[in-house]
């Protein structure tokens, strides 16, 4: 085990706060997270805008694409605490100055807002964060583009279900700095796995070297890497998380 792994928390902390919600940020920040992992969309209007999913109905009182909004429209809609659904700006401006990690993800996968690599590559290279942004997003052809623009950038390919054949050129032939995976993939590339709540699961990769572990619970995750150690009781402690 290493204790070099990062933890990021998956959207903020969704166990205990709105997904991708100030509160939920701040309450990381407050807690010594390592990282934080969210989520990039652009409005009508083409506001880079913190939120998951291409429509707003899971997480707000609202209903609609997030494209067919302008950031005005938006502010009307609520998350469950209350808030509205942030700004990159406003996400950044928190992060300012701290010492925390991001993972940012481009959801262009299903919808791919032209322009949204310039401004959010833009935006984050104003921001005085101190650790360099990480870059992820499931549609290649997003990075490809922000390598253009920027190529000394991290850029990660998120993979789910499907096994990435040799990897290592794979990721040396696109120019990027690993992969984001929910399946391990035995391979010296970087590797950040997602979403791992399971204790085992994190201990296993953790003995494996991954780089990060994307989380919804990070004080749980960060207590595995941190507190447990290979003994005789090990599996005993980890089945009773």
């Amino acid at each position: 085990m290493t204790n070099k792994t990062l933890i990021f928390g998956h959207r903020g902390v969704p166990v205990k706060f709105p997904e991708n919600s100030l509160a939920g940020f701040k309450y990381a920040l407050d807690h010594g997270i390592d990282g934080l992992e969210f989520d990039v969309h652009l409005t009508k209007d083409n506001i880079p805008v913190i939120i998951h999913d291409e429509t707003i109905n899971r997480t707000t009182n609202g209903s609609g694409r997030v494209v067919d909004f302008t950031k005005s429209e938006l502010s009307s809609f609520r998350l469950s605490n209350g808030e509205r659904i942030p700004t990159l700006s406003e996400v950044l401006k928190l992060l300012q100055f701290q010492p925390v990690y991001i993972n940012l993800e481009f959801k262009t996968d299903q919808i791919h807002y032209p322009g949204i690599e310039k401004k959010v590559l833009a935006l984050t290279q104003q921001a005085k964060l101190i650790h360099p942004v990480i870059f992820s997003s499931f549609d290649l052809q997003t990075l490809r583009i922000c390598r253009e623009i920027d190529a000394h950038q991290s850029y990660n390919l998120l993979s789910s279900s499907k096994r990435i054949k040799d990897p290592k050129n794979f990721v040396i032939n696109e120019g990027l700095t690993g992969l984001h995976t929910s399946h391990y993939q035995f391979s010296s590339v970087l590797q950040r796995s997602w979403t791992v709540n399971n204790a085992l699961k994190a201990f296993l990769l953790l003995t494996f070297g991954v780089s990060g572990i994307i989380t919804d619970d990070f004080e749980k995750i960060t207590a595995v890497r941190d507190n447990y150690r290979l003994d005789g009781n090990l599996f005993t402690q980890l089945i009773g998380h």
